[in-house]
């Protein structure tokens, strides 16, 4: 029988394990794929801590980790076109990715360029899709100055390149230990920390355009004071509340195979590396949650599947 990491109850990593499952089914407007790549984020722990998306009820144990994968088409659900079986492609998932099988979304999949790899395409449909949602929605005109908090991480490095690539100057937060991942992202680097305002203007004098926070707490609070104009500011990183106590929004998360499809041309173009620093086998999924959950990931991490 197929493999999945699972969680089998909410609570911490004793709650994880390794188990068969059955081959999943694709339901109308979704494709069975046999994955080759899963993309490890955040978001993975906390659901298995019990966060809840809006709207979501409690889940069916267990539940399979993971909510971005790629690999190759194995069957399509009823209603689905524009995939065949044995297109390579890469989207969010429907059932969990940490497995040798998953079920994507179709309207939430695309196909995936010859140029990009299943490890590099498999770190998009969160991380880089995100990153790419809030930048848009900030439309800020070429020239412009960004502050993106975060900037070392999965959502802050795709961020800091796709504002590079819309032609923003952008100035990166990160630990110092980060300094040189981000200043070869293109960005300026500020220290994060205490008195985080005073670098920001130091490094600005002109002052922030916009600020897209992926931190949130006092972070996104400290960010916002050199903001020319706090309608200019985004978050990820904190609650809706949050950010319009402040004068910005939460970013809103497009999530359409057109947004996938545009950050892998960002990737083909070069202008967007994912930086996949570590990847683990599924065996080794675990590990790979422990340094996601540990913090201070740099770049993104990967669980690969075998073909």
């Amino acid at each position: 029988m197929p493999k999945a990491y699972v969680y089998t109850r909410h609570g911490g990593p004793e709650a994880e394990a390794l188990i068969d499952l059955d081959r999943p089914r694709p339901g109308p407007g979704e494709l069975l794929v046999a994955v080759r790549a899963a993309g490890v984020n955040p978001v993975d722990w906390k659901l298995r801590q019990g966060f809840r998306r809006p709207g979501e009820g409690e889940p069916a144990f267990p539940v399979v980790f993971g909510s971005e994968a790629a690999g190759v088409v194995e069957e399509a659900g009823p209603g689905v076109t524009g995939f065949a079986v044995g297109d390579e492609v890469f989207g969010g998932t429907a059932g969990g990715g940490y497995a040798e099988y998953v079920l994507l979304t179709a309207d939430v999949t695309a196909h995936k360029p010859a140029a990009v790899s299943f490890r590099d395409a498999a770190t998009l449909p969160v991380a880089a899709a995100t990153a790419y949602d809030g930048v848009r929605q900030l439309g800020l005109p070429g020239g412009s100055t960004l502050l993106v908090t975060g900037a070392g991480g999965g959502v802050g490095s795709a961020a800091v390149q796709i504002a590079r690539a819309f032609g923003l100057r952008v100035v990166g937060v990160a630990s110092e230990g980060k300094k040189d991942f981000v200043e070869s992202l293109g960005a300026v680097h500020v220290a994060s920390g205490p008195e985080l305002a005073q670098r920001v203007r130091a490094a600005a004098p002109d002052g922030i355009d916009g600020v897209y926070d992926l931190v949130g707490g006092p972070v996104l609070a400290e960010a916002a004071e050199p903001l020319k104009d706090r309608s200019k500011l985004v978050t990820a990183g904190s609650p809706p509340a949050a950010a319009a106590a402040l004068g910005g929004a939460a970013v809103q998360r497009a999530r359409t195979g057109a947004v996938l499809q545009a950050v892998a041309d960002l990737v083909v173009r070069g202008a967007l590396k994912p930086h996949v620093t570590r990847a683990f086998p599924l065996a080794e999924a675990g590990q790979a949650l422990r340094a996601v959950e540990a913090g201070h990931t740099l770049g993104k991490i990967v669980i690969e599947v075998a073909a």
